[in-house]
């Protein structure tokens, strides 16, 4: 089984800040199924049985950014325990530069979320924790669901036919 794979964090530090979220879509024939783990449910335990029975982790920047941070905050190293395919690289190799975000306008994969980064997910983050601002969270885990989304899409515009998902907006 696939599994795409993104975090949100409070900032670009692994040894400094937190991861605040971590997206996961797990295919299952055609569906996408994303969950997010955040809060109580943000541990290893958690983490483990979300991906038990996957196979593939595809990520954007996951070599340098995302696994790295898990494995230093949760002590789940991903890197050796899955085929990890990190979409950047791809990237890189079809000349297509710059983040997450600049690569899926370039491709036309389409975002509902277009002024949040992840500055601005950092914000939602704190506006949920200290105020208990539920629409802070609830955006942010739509941001979070739209990059976790649209690493799927980036790997069929990178790699064609390998997949045919639809996709769940749970």
């Amino acid at each position: 089984m696939d599994a795409y794979l993104d975090i949100e964090t409070t900032g670009l530090s692994r040894y400094h800040d937190q991861i605040t979220m971590i997206g996961i879509g797990r295919c299952s024939g055609d569906d996408l199924d994303v969950v997010h783990l955040y809060d109580s449910t943000l541990t290893a335990i958690h983490l483990n049985e979300e991906l038990s029975a996957v196979s593939d982790l595809y990520t954007y920047n996951g070599r340098r950014f995302d696994l790295p941070f898990i494995k230093e905050k949760l002590g789940v190293d991903l890197q050796n325990r899955f085929d990890h395919h990190d979409l950047m690289f791809d990237c890189w190799d079809a000349n297509l530069m710059g983040g997450l975000k600049a690569v899926e306008r370039i491709l036309n994969i389409p975002r509902q979320l277009v002024d949040i980064d992840g500055l601005e997910a950092i914000d939602l983050w704190y506006r949920y924790k200290n105020h208990g601002d539920g629409r802070a969270l609830r955006t942010l885990l739509d941001y979070n669901k739209e990059d976790v989304v649209n690493l799927s899409w980036l790997k069929d515009k990178l790699r064609p036919g390998m997949s045919n998902q639809r996709f769940s907006w749970r």
